[in-house]
């Protein structure tokens, strides 16, 4: 690699107002050194989660055009990082981007649902087009609905056993990623946790975190940018699971104490700081 910071290709939506996708992507990564070269799918004017009407301007045409400009300067990228797909057109111009950048760490974040529920726009064809990208990656951070939704099983609300999270783990793996990590899981044995497999070493790894009754948008985008951005500068998969695990939990307990209004997102700008030096880390343990 020439003398420049490691490059990622990030295909996501664009949200104005509500701390998620590419607007806090682009502050994270570019906080641990990472050039992010923005995609975005469509742009909204905030995101979905009860903010009113939403203005939305679908990008579907914008995305190959945008990836043929960059293979004709001949840009290298570290990574090709995707995030919420709306379209089955969306899904083959993120297939096409694997296709260019092969040697790019491929990492699908498979946005489909959250809290048991698909979202309204992941019906069974998108699940299965989005089961065709997963195959492609490297890494994928499903959320615990995501997981159920891409193993074709209902969503289970009783904690998981931890031969079940391992057994999860390396199902999603089969299907095609040399890494699984499941983001927001309750064990039976451990709380809850943030849960990581690497198919080639054999080894299953849990990163615990402290509960809090509040649910904010955006939380695994930025679980996934940090998770992206530790594994660009070296770390290894449970140290970088444990570097995003200790960012995220901290800012959410910052925002907590400030009783924000959970749909505003994270305040993630109050501690940013972190991720410029080595950041905060949780103790990880094998799972």
């Amino acid at each position: 690699m020439e003398n420049r910071p490691a490059r990622v290709l990030a295909i996501h939506d664009l949200s104005g107002f509500g701390r998620c996708s590419l607007s806090v992507i682009l502050p994270i990564l570019s906080a641990m050194r990472v050039q992010v070269c923005a995609v975005p799918t469509a742009v909204l004017s905030s995101h979905t989660g009860g903010l009113g009407d939403v203005e939305i301007r679908d990008l579907t045409d914008f995305i190959t055009p945008a990836l043929r400009h960059y293979e004709r300067l001949a840009l290298d990228f570290e990574c090709v990082y995707t995030g919420f797909l709306g379209s089955p057109d969306q899904i083959v111009s993120c297939l096409s981007a694997f296709s260019l950048w092969k040697k790019a760490l491929k990492v699908v974040d498979p946005v489909m649902g959250d809290h048991g529920k698909p979202y309204r726009t992941m019906d069974a064809g998108m699940v299965g087009r989005m089961a065709e990208l997963v195959k492609g990656a490297d890494l994928i951070t499903p959320n615990l609905t995501e997981s159920y939704l891409l193993l074709g099983k209902p969503y289970d609300f009783s904690p998981l056993p931890r031969g079940t999270a391992k057994s999860m783990l390396a199902r999603l793996c089969e299907m095609g990623p040399r890494c699984a990590v499941i983001t927001g899981a309750t064990l039976v044995e451990g709380g809850l946790c943030n849960l990581g497999y690497d198919r080639e070493r054999n080894s299953y790894w849990m990163v615990s975190c402290d509960y809090m009754p509040v649910s904010y948008p955006g939380t695994g985008d930025m679980f996934a940018s940090v998770l992206v951005g530790g594994l660009l500068s070296g770390d290894s998969l449970p140290i970088a699971m444990a570097r995003a695990t200790g960012f995220l939990e901290r800012t959410i307990k910052d925002t907590f104490s400030y009783s924000s209004d959970p749909r505003y997102g994270v305040q993630f700008e109050r501690d940013i700081g972190a991720l410029m030096g080595h950041g905060v880390l949780k103790e990880f343990t094998l799972l």
